[in-house]
């Protein structure tokens, strides 16, 4: 240790910064159990980085991905005039945008209206029940929609002609599937969502609710003037982290719901969608990279600038 003297004057000890390796082996245990998360962004996200350079040629498998002749943003060129960019990036944004708004609206109500439910019993069968549409898979959701809105044999359809009206091609609506998908994933992410509003809520000190409730505070009181407010820093990080993902699509959803339906391609074709589709039918690896990495490029400047707007208006709410 050697003794410098600070702005006062003060003599102070000054610490001598400890080996590299020293650091390794003092944290040994806690890198052993981040190095599994390490290993797998290594292999998955850092890995594949030289692949980015086919979206600026016109690949082919015979000269591989540095052979393939160099074409510089013609690919990209290509996406802006056809008109493909615009459609896949409003609707991406949109969807993602209602998910995000409309998902956190909903998970919070939900989670307020639990707490507000005083039998135990009944508020843990709620939650188990909401909680139940997360474990089911898209491609049972996209088959138990086919069975209630196909033409010939839905559930729909086959109610209507009972009844004597006329059968609907849903599967030729593009402008009512918006309703239809936003529906299916609220159905289904929403109890999930729930549960971590509902954690938080948990965590409120009961000390404030007791003393509101002895004051004679309502519980609509409660909650606008100490439920929400508390909930304030999880919606942020909440949102912060949605806003990550903003360009990446439910794939999963829109694929088993719509497939290649190119009927309904104007109101439901996303990024993702469009990127399988043009890689499994047309072989097109070029163009579908283009607008991967265009993708990626947006997504990460939209949380970058998040994140320096939510560090200007409150820094203990910003990721970093």
């Amino acid at each position: 240790m050697k003794a410098r003297k600070n702005k006062t004057g003060t003599a102070v000890m000054a610490g001598t910064q400890k080996p590299f390796l020293k650091k390794v082996k003092d944290n040994r245990t806690l890198l052993l159990m981040c190095l599994p998360a390490v290993v797998f962004f290594i292999v998955f996200n850092y890995c594949p980085l030289p692949g980015v350079y086919i979206a600026f040629t016109n690949y082919n498998f015979r000269d591989g991905i540095f052979g393939s002749p160099f074409v510089g943003l013609k690919n990209f060129e290509f996406l802006i005039q056809s008109g493909e960019l615009w459609k896949l990036t409003r609707n991406t944004l949109l969807y993602n945008v209602v998910f995000i708004v409309l998902g956190n609206v909903v998970q919070i109500t939900l989670a307020v209206m639990l707490n507000e439910v005083r039998n135990k019993y009944f508020k843990k069968v709620s939650q188990t029940i909401m909680f139940l549409p997360y474990f089911i898979s898209v491609v049972l959701i996209g088959a138990i929609a086919f069975n209630i809105l196909n033409y010939d044999t839905g559930a729909l359809n086959t109610l209507l002609r009972e009844t004597g009206g006329d059968p609907v091609k849903i599967y030729s609506m593009a402008g009512i599937w918006p309703f239809i998908i936003i529906f299916c994933q609220m159905w289904q992410q929403t109890g999930y969502g729930s549960v971590v509003y509902f954690a938080a809520i948990c965590g409120i000190d009961s000390g404030m609710m007791e003393a509101a409730e002895v004051d004679g505070a309502t519980s609509w009181q409660r909650i606008r003037y100490i439920i929400l407010p508390s909930l304030k820093p999880t919606f942020i990080i909440l949102l912060l982290f949605a806003l990550g993902g903003i360009m990446k699509g439910n794939f999963g959803l829109f694929w088993n719901m719509v497939g290649n339906n190119s009927q309904l391609f104007q109101t439901t074709d996303i990024i993702e969608t469009f990127v399988y589709r043009t890689m499994t039918t047309q072989n097109n690896f070029s163009t579908s990279s283009a607008v991967g990495l265009y993708q990626s490029i947006f997504g990460f400047a939209l949380v970058m600038f998040s994140n320096w707007l939510v560090k200007r208006i409150d820094p203990d709410y910003a990721l970093f």
